[in-house]
């Protein structure tokens, strides 16, 4: 069922996003700064495009997950004073939650882009980002708190040894993860009726963060070559 609000959200989790701040400043292109509020046409556009991809997400979600609730909600968030992005979150009733803020819908610049980074969101979710993204966490966490503490070390240093280690295994596969929801994203948009070539080209728009070790973004020319390629093969 599609949803859509413009609302001030609760961040519960987060599951991989599309940014512009992934880059440091010394690594992002010079370009005007970023309209913060979109028009009310960008807003319309938002609408149109959120009521043909989200039947498509929910639909692909129901066909390749089982027990998964598939009843995606589409929000603004619109919290003042945000760069542009969106993320995959769940709410307390664990509904998936697919969040765009006010920059980011100001500074898409056609429906085929809004499309992709939509159904990239929704990929998240269909590909249970989030969920292995806490395991992964968890099992840092444990592992270097656990080496701290047989090492004798007091329980600041073992609390800093778990909260390093969550870190670390909470990004051990975000590149992956991106990339997977990439793959999948390509898929939601095509069969919505959008062109998903175009749409990554979003990410020209965006700093590039390099191959960085423990980044939690691959490469932007990669991204767009996994995009390229799974169009070519639809």
């Amino acid at each position: 069922m599609r949803a859509f609000a413009l609302t001030t959200i609760s961040l519960l989790a987060l599951a991989g996003c599309v940014s512009t701040t992934e880059a440091p400043q010394s690594a992002r292109p010079t370009a005007k700064p970023t309209v913060s509020t979109p028009s009310s046409g960008k807003i319309a556009q938002f609408k149109a495009v959120v009521a043909t991809v989200e039947p498509v997400a929910e639909r692909e979600c129901k066909a390749r997950t089982s027990g998964t609730n598939c009843d995606f909600q589409i929000v603004v968030d619109d919290r003042p004073g945000q760069p542009a992005n969106a993320f995959q979150t769940v709410d307390k009733q664990g509904r998936p939650v697919l969040a765009f803020n006010l920059a980011l819908i100001a500074q898409v610049r056609n429906r085929d882009e809004l499309a992709f980074v939509m159904g990239h969101e929704a990929a998240h979710h269909i590909s249970g980002h989030l969920d292995r993204q806490r395991t992964n966490a968890m099992a840092g966490a444990i592992l270097l708190g656990g080496l701290a503490a047989i090492t004798g070390a007091g329980q600041g240093a073992v609390q800093s040894a778990t909260d390093l280690g969550a870190t670390v295994g909470a990004r051990s596969y975000s590149k992956d993860f991106e990339l997977e929801a990439d793959a999948l994203g390509t898929v939601i948009a095509k069969r919505a009726g959008y062109d998903p070539v175009r749409g990554a080209a979003f990410f020209t728009q965006i700093a590039d963060p390099g191959d960085r070790f423990l980044g939690t973004h691959p490469p932007n020319a990669r991204r767009i070559e996994t995009v390229k390629r799974v169009n070519d093969s639809l």
